[in-house]
């Protein structure tokens, strides 16, 4: 047993670590330690500690551009519908970030369902927070997302057009669901649908869009916005397009004329009424 210490003891002050001994010695590293953990470290042997642990920490560390927690996205091939939806979304509320992916809005109905649709490519559940003025933010933090997000939206551009209609359908349903509100004044006969947008080239593709379904449109320019009029052309989007279930207007933002909560789908077909 004296030798065996002396042998740990004169290869520890040779340099060699706790591994190295054990490897030379065949003994446990329990057995080695016992004999080695109140020696000095030589400056030889701290400085190839240090080696060891820098290389370890190289072998183990983040990948630029790979997620730390090993969470993947799910490619596809062909659009389908939901996807449709889901990246159209991310253009006209959300928001793509070195650290991922983020969806702005405050209603319940599109929040179920961006969590939903992105499900379908990233099954996690995202970080979400609620901002002052009751916007909440799903956001999913991995960086593959964003350049992943960046080229799925260029090819969403490149086919919308040429698309199929069921594709098509779900493009301006993000759209109106996201930037779009029924603008309905009875007593000074204003009836008509708007859609806001900063991006001039994207409410152009809208309305091109929207002539698929027969439905004619006036882009504005100058405010950014495209806007849907006349009783024909209202009904069609009321028939084809619409708003989806559940999703409301905000009551109690201060220039609010209806002062309540209510389901634009229900506002839209009071406008429609209205003109019988």
């Amino acid at each position: 047993m004296k030798a065996f210490g002396n042998l740990c003891k004169t290869l520890r002050k040779n340099g060699y670590t706790l591994g190295e001994i054990v490897q030379i010695t065949g003994r446990p590293k329990t057995s080695v330690y016992f004999h080695i953990n109140k020696m000095f470290k030589t400056k030889k042997l701290r400085l190839k500690l240090r080696e060891i642990k820098i290389r370890g920490i190289r072998g183990k560390g983040p990948v630029k551009g790979k997620s730390i927690l090993g969470r993947h996205y799910t490619d596809f091939k062909d659009w389908t519908p939901a996807y449709v939806n889901l990246f159209a979304h991310v253009v006209f509320d959300g928001s793509i970030r070195n650290i991922g992916i983020l969806y702005h809005n405050r209603s319940p109905a599109l929040l179920r369902n961006f969590v939903s649709r992105m499900k379908g490519i990233y099954n996690f559940d995202p970080k979400i927070y609620k901002k002052n003025d009751g916007v909440i933010c799903l956001a999913y933090h991995n960086v593959e997302l964003a350049p992943f997000f960046k080229d799925k939206i260029s090819q969403l551009f490149a086919i919308i057009t040429n698309s199929g209609r069921n594709l098509q359908k779900e493009f301006l349903s993000a759209f109106f669901d996201d930037e779009g509100s029924v603008d309905f004044r009875r007593l000074r006969h204003i009836r008509r649908i708007r859609g806001y947008q900063h991006d001039n080239s994207i409410l152009m593709i809208v309305q091109k869009l929207l002539k698929n379904f027969s439905i004619d449109s006036k882009v504005d320019t100058r405010f950014h916005e495209i806007i849907i009029s006349r009783r024909e052309n209202i009904k069609k989007f009321a028939q084809e397009i619409n708003f989806s279930k559940g999703l409301r207007v905000n009551g109690k933002r201060s220039n609010s004329i209806w002062k309540k909560d209510l389901e634009k789908r229900k506002i839209l077909a009071n406008l429609l009424a209205s003109y019988q």
